[in-house]
């Protein structure tokens, strides 16, 4: 290896994974994943039908130790191999981000290694990344359980945003809206596999937010209609339906918003190659990546997301991040705090913030 090689075990513990990965960024850019180990707790938080923080803080403080272990067996490799170690420093359930960034913070002061607090937005924002070369800069659309974002992102650290939630991210409507079907935990998925023998054009559900001229988006409007419209439900057949609505109708939200943010960036970009990139969890949904895709595709972008396996949270993508910080000579010091919140365009959320204080609403 050159010295310019970084080979980064990443740490993920911001929700309800306990994930670590080592990483190697080669001086060219080409990225080799060595390990991607993930303990998922679904069946602990599935009595709750949702997340609760002090099982997930728990559990990551008794499996954080193994699961890095793992990590490092899997790739080969020791902790005198690698250069960094790179952790989840937030947004996230603050419990649980305070064990993965403490336990960073302690193999880089036993082993003199630098250590890179990690926006966990800015892992999925370089997702996509872990296995196909997507150069900077490129158009972001971030879709998860917390998170429902545009972000023009220039490159390392750079990002800025076009558009937000102004309520529920596109994951938690998901996940509600499952949770008034009947369906399982985690209800995205659910949903997804209800969904796929129903008829979307059975039940009319509202379009939020048709008069604003902004990339800003909407769900919980959506989210009220299906409750009120699964009351009444009384077959699987009509509950099939309204699972296909539900789905088309937040990739439908999601491509308008998306294609709005791509005539705005186009004009910005003008005569430089336009890559259009989405990530998060809801990136997995096919529906919702065959509708960006036509989008994206319709507009001139290219089109890349991430492999389902780096869709959801993982640790790999916290690794690649790390890497690419510290390939800039980007590192930060132990007293670096684990944040619940962490915008990825601090100026734009202080500016303009989506949430007055105090109110509760999405992560981002």
């Amino acid at each position: 290896m050159t010295p310019s090689t970084q080979t980064v075990l990443g740490l993920e513990t911001s929700c309800d994974e306990t994930a670590a990965a080592v990483v190697r960024l080669k001086p060219g850019g080409a990225v080799e994943v060595l390990s991607s180990v993930i303990a998922s707790q679904i069946a602990a938080h599935a009595p709750f039908g949702g997340v609760v923080p002090e099982i997930a803080a728990r559990a990551h403080v008794e499996s954080i130790d193994a699961i890095a272990a793992s990590a490092l067996a899997e790739a080969g490799v020791g902790f005198a191999d690698l250069t960094g170690v790179a952790a989840t420093a937030g947004p996230g359930l603050v419990g649980g981000v305070m064990v993965g960034l403490s336990f960073g913070k302690a193999i880089a002061l036993a082993r003199g290694l630098p250590l890179v607090a990690v926006n966990h937005l800015e892992g999925h924002a370089v997702s996509a990344r872990l296995a196909a070369e997507v150069a900077y800069p490129f158009l972001l659309l971030l879709v998860s359980g917390g998170h429902c974002q545009l972000l023009a992102v220039d490159g390392v650290g750079a990002c800025r945003r076009l558009g937000s939630t102004i309520d529920d991210a596109a994951g938690e409507a998901f996940d509600k809206i499952a949770k008034t079907l009947g369906l399982p935990y985690p209800g995205g998925p659910a949903l997804e596999a209800l969904a796929e023998a129903g008829d979307a054009a059975r039940f009319v559900l509202p379009r939020m937010l048709l008069g604003r001229k902004d990339c800003d988006f909407s769900f919980s409007g959506l989210k009220t209609a299906a409750a009120r419209i699964a009351e009444g439900l009384t077959t699987g057949a009509e509950r099939a339906d309204l699972a296909a609505a539900v789905q088309a109708a937040i990739a439908g939200q999601l491509a308008e918003r998306s294609d709005r943010a791509m005539a705005a960036y186009a004009v910005a970009h003008e005569g430089r190659g336009l890559r259009f990139v989405v990530a998060g969890g809801v990136a997995a949904n096919r529906a919702v990546r065959a509708r960006l895709q036509a989008t994206a595709e319709a507009r001139g972008f290219s089109f890349t997301a991430p492999p389902l396996a780096y869709c959801t949270d993982n640790a790999a993508m916290i690794a690649l991040a790390g890497a690419e910080r510290l390939a800039l000579g980007i590192s930060d010091g132990l007293d670096a705090a684990a944040r619940p919140r962490w915008p990825l365009d601090e100026a734009a959320a202080s500016a303009n913030p989506t949430h007055a204080p105090g109110r509760k609403g999405a992560k981002a």
